[in-house]
């Protein structure tokens, strides 16, 4: 693999010195792999790769690790949700990166290609095309793989929505031939604004309606559940009406025709079951009280549910089906790496070849291919190559009771080699707030914090998704007090314990996490000595006017819910009102081309701070980024400034130039 790869330039060479930190480099630097799937009669491995801002597709052949293909996009797009369609042919579909805090655009164009980058083909594109090809190209439909159909030499299984009304979408399944792109259409949905989910034998079966308003018209999101008869008719199996408001939703079909569902209640954090297909009555496996299922371990060879991961805290395994002969398979790789998260990424047809992927907090994830007949797990690649996992940092779980007598969970990344007292500490809030959430693992961000000594606090705050929808509707008209509360009582909890330095505490955040950096020391004055807001959102009239979120009805509603309706609990919840409050030292950093969180926020946040009396440190507005740096040097340049700005106030001296 090391020649394959060596091949693409990407090995990176050592950190830095023992007698100093690593780069601030050595931590932005893109991971080498996004992901890795091993063809269905195990001859290649296809590896999504970070080349300096643009993901490109490599096909490697496993027999003697020979790179046998680059597949690079025109226009610096990027290659993402790439499956195996047959044993030698691939599909995927091109991204468009805006950002480290969003997820990639979809450009909507869908390619195919062999393993040996032979019979190259456009199979979903826009724009105009050849005369043969005209009858091929789509408008303002939209495609999404749904399964690939690794049986079927040719064709693949696709959803394509359309809008149909204002606030609708229509959804479509279509059979696809990757080697002409020509479409035929199977199933429709039932009703607008639908997903499309397939049974054992790759026939459509069920429909996961949305529906994002209650009866009063307020944004809340629900389901309800069709299904799809021999006789081809849809029969609605689910809503909120059904079952005592109980939400259903499909995962998959295992090869014997076992139907794998969540069912929700919105209250408790949801249950993971069975379906039962005549009936539609659900059958729960497994439900824990705190957290959602993070995680599910899946059999290579029919697709039976083995165990659920759960991680409100640390992961914590729970096996389902101990009689299943892959789950001691899979528990017996796991006890080879103790302390570690341990899963099947992808197999071949027959399940003899897996690829296995393993992390942990100080391990940025490594894959191995283990043989069936062999017994035997061989070491591919590392997520990152460069990194020294004996000399990262670790990261702890806590819990601690809020002053609304709620148990809050989170992470504490303590510097390696400390005794994890005393420190001087960043709090950093999540983006979101209601649906995002910190996990365990490596954090390249807080490791660099850890490298330079800070201790770094990140609190699964109320509306964090992954406890559950009642615990992340909490967020709702929050955000200025719930939620900041929460931050602060983790962080005073944090000085109790012994691990934060009162006097020395800074807050720091991106998107709503650059919220909270400008909001929690509204709220109380007198804990953090520093603040530094990132990609934030400070005026809730600029969210509603400029953002990407308001050009949707249903993003105006979702406003409207998070700030509320009336200008007065706008006005209260937007940090440029509270400038008066904070009194410390303050930075600020924007793209210059964010949708979600225009700059004009940094600007007017900027500009009222200076007008109070505290002009802020410095601002950062980056030309050519967006919701988050993406570009390394822009990555380096924003946490030079940023470590400046920490050890000017709750640290030693800046850093040497020998260090950057």
């Amino acid at each position: 693999m090391k020649s394959a790869f060596l091949a693409l330039g990407l090995m990176a060479g050592a950190g830095a010195n023992a007698a100093e930190p690593p780069s601030i480099e050595y931590f932005m630097r893109h991971a080498a792999y996004s992901s890795a799937r091993i063809s269905p009669n195990g001859e290649y491995l296809a590896v999504g790769v970070d080349r300096g801002g643009q993901d490109v597709l490599t096909v490697i052949r496993l027999a003697d690790m020979k790179l046998l293909k680059i597949n690079v996009l025109p226009n610096d797009k990027s290659v993402a949700g790439y499956r195996w369609a047959s044993d030698d042919r691939l599909v995927f579909t091109a991204v468009q990166k805006i950002g480290s805090y969003e997820q990639p655009r979809g450009t909507g164009e869908w390619y195919a290609v062999n393993a040996d980058g032979s019979k190259p083909q456009p199979i979903i594109f826009y724009g105009s095309r050849s005369a043969a090809e005209r009858s091929k190209a789509v408008g303002n439909e939209r495609f999404n793989l749904l399964d690939p159909l690794v049986d079927d030499p040719r064709n693949v299984l696709m959803t394509v929505t359309y809008p149909r009304s204002k606030d609708g979408a229509g959804t479509e399944l279509v059979l696809v031939d990757t080697f002409t792109g020509s479409r035929r259409s199977i199933a429709r949905a039932p009703r607008e604004n639908c997903s499309l989910q397939i049974d054992e034998k790759k026939q459509p079966r069920y429909a996961l309606c949305y529906d994002e308003r209650d009866e009063a018209g307020q944004y809340d999101p629900r389901t309800e559940l069709h299904k799809l008869g021999d006789d081809g008719k849809w029969v609605l199996v689910n809503n909120e009406d059904i079952d005592e408001g109980k939400q259903l939703r499909v995962r998959w079909a295992a090869a014997d025709g076992t139907i794998y569902a969540d069912q929700d209640d919105g209250k408790a954090p949801a249950a993971f079951g069975t379906l039962d297909r005549a009936t539609g009555k659900f059958q729960r496996l497994f439900q824990d009280p705190v957290s959602d299922v993070a995680g599910i371990v899946v059999s290579p060879r029919d697709d039976k549910a083995l165990a659920v991961f759960t991680a409100a805290g640390l992961p914590k395994l729970t096996v389902l089906d101990e009689e299943h002969p892959d789950a001691g398979l899979y528990t017996s790789l796991a006890a080879a790496f103790p302390g570690q998260v341990v899963n099947f990424s992808s197999a071949t047809r027959d399940g003899n070849k897996i690829i296995v992927s393993v992390s942990s907090d100080r391990n940025p994830g490594e894959l191995y291919l283990y043989d069936r007949s062999s017994g035997r797990a061989q070491f591919l690649m590392k997520n990152r190559d460069w990194v020294d996992n004996s000399t990262a940092a670790s990261v702890r779980a806590f819990d601690f009771v809020n002053r609304d007598g709620m148990r809050i969970h989170g992470y504490l990344t303590i510097p390696a080699g400390s005794d994890g007292k005393n420190l001087p500490m960043i709090v950093n809030p999540h983006g979101g707030p209601m649906g995002p959430r910190d996990s365990w693992g490596y954090n390249p961000e807080t490791q660099l914090f850890a490298s330079r000594g800070y201790a770094t606090l990140q609190v699964n705050f109320r509306g964090s998704g992954g406890f559950g929808k009642a615990f992340q509707d909490m967020a709702y008209g929050q955000w200025n007090t719930g939620i900041m509360h929460d931050i602060i009582d983790a962080t005073r909890w944090a000085i109790q314990e012994g691990v934060a330095d009162k006097d020395r505490i800074c807050i720091y955040g991106g998107s709503f996490g650059g919220y909270s950096a400008m909001m929690a020391p509204a709220v109380d004055q007198a804990l953090f000595k520093c603040a530094f807001g990132y990609v934030g959102m400070y005026d809730a009239q600029i969210q509603n006017r400029l953002s990407d979120t308001s050009k949707s009805d249903g993003g105006k509603r979702y406003l409207e819910r998070a700030f509320g309706r009336t200008r007065a609990e706008q006005d209260a919840m937007s940090p440029i009102n509270h400038v008066d409050k904070i009194r410390l030292p303050v930075f600020l950093a924007a793209g210059a081309r964010d949708p979600r969180c225009p700059p004009e926020h940094t600007e007017a946040m900027y500009a009222a701070l200076s007008k109070a009396g505290n002009k802020p440190e410095g601002m950062i507005i980056q030309s050519g980024e967006m919701h988050g740096f993406y570009d390394v040097d822009n990555r380096v340049k924003l946490y030079t400034q940023m470590l400046d700005f920490f050890n000017r106030h709750i640290g030693g001296a800046p850093r040497t130039a020998a260090a950057n």
